[in-house]
């Protein structure tokens, strides 16, 4: 790994992952947590469900890594589509598969070699080579559809915005290395769009617990991180690189899956 991958590192971290803190807003949104002891479900539940994540991971890494790609790409694009327009309608099924591949079949299939030993560290070797030849076999599909849908947002300007989000991604996962155009997307455009349009949804009188759940849950994120860094690296056993890339990915993966079925499912009723 290079400093660059470091820094990328270190921004998914700092500044991606804190975007899930307000998902206790989308929460009340939905109906859930109105009260003290709402809330504690909510919170509680939240977290069994992120530590059930990391327990099956343990156990079965090369199903979760796959899994985790899946519904990676299912919000990823959910969220880009959701700027202009309603993800879920037949209508939008081009734009919305373009820009579900755009990270995990994108990257993985520009970079094989570079993204093959990411995955050897979260899945094991048959697992990583699996999923690498798929995003191989996959990446050409998905390129025509990327390409049609670049022509498509030519004639339909509504689709002008996520479509130039789209090429940009695409170029920069095309030059740079698969970590930093990782980090790019994640803490440049899903993070923000994300936290903005919930934001810009939560009512007045609710911003400022809102302000204070988000902040709250970045900084145990940031501790737990940390903490979880220095344990592995006080055991000899244990190697700088493998250690970020898991604790990174797997707590992506912990965090995805809770967070998820508050976006993708319950706010998505409340459109």
């Amino acid at each position: 790994m290079s400093n660059w991958d470091y820094i990328a590192i270190a921004f998914v971290m700092l500044i991606g992952v804190p975007h899930g803190g307000l998902d206790g807003a989308i929460a009340r949104r939905a109906g859930w947590s109105k009260t003290f002891f709402g809330w504690l479900i909510f919170h509680t539940s939240y977290l069994l469900l992120a530590i059930m994540v990391v327990v099956i991971w343990w156990y079965f890494p090369g199903v979760s890594l796959t899994i985790f790609l899946l519904l990676s790409a299912i919000h990823f694009g959910t969220s880009d589509i959701k700027i202009v327009a309603h993800p879920w309608r037949w209508s939008n099924f081009l734009p919305l598969i373009s820009h579900c591949g755009l990270i995990v079949i994108g990257i993985p299939g520009l970079h094989p070699s570079d993204v093959q030993p990411i995955f050897v560290m979260l899945a094991g070797e048959e697992a990583a080579n699996l999923l690498i030849s798929a995003s191989k076999f996959l990446l050409v599909p998905w390129l025509i559809s990327l390409l049609i849908y670049l022509c498509y947002s030519y004639f339909r300007i509504t689709w002008v915005p996520t479509a130039s989000i789209a090429a940009g991604v695409y170029v920069s996962a095309y030059i740079l290395d698969p970590l930093i155009s990782f980090a790019l997307y994640f803490c440049l455009i899903h993070s923000p769009s994300h936290s903005f349009l919930v934001w810009a949804e939560i009512k007045p009188e609710d911003r400022m617990r809102s302000s204070v759940e988000a902040a709250s849950y970045t900084l145990i994120t940031w501790l737990a991180g940390i903490f979880l860094v220095i344990f592995f690296l006080n055991n000899p056993n244990f190697h700088l690189e493998p250690i970020l890339i898991q604790i990174t990915f797997i707590g992506l993966a912990a965090l995805t899956v809770p967070h998820m079925i508050l976006v993708d499912l319950l706010d998505k009723n409340n459109d």
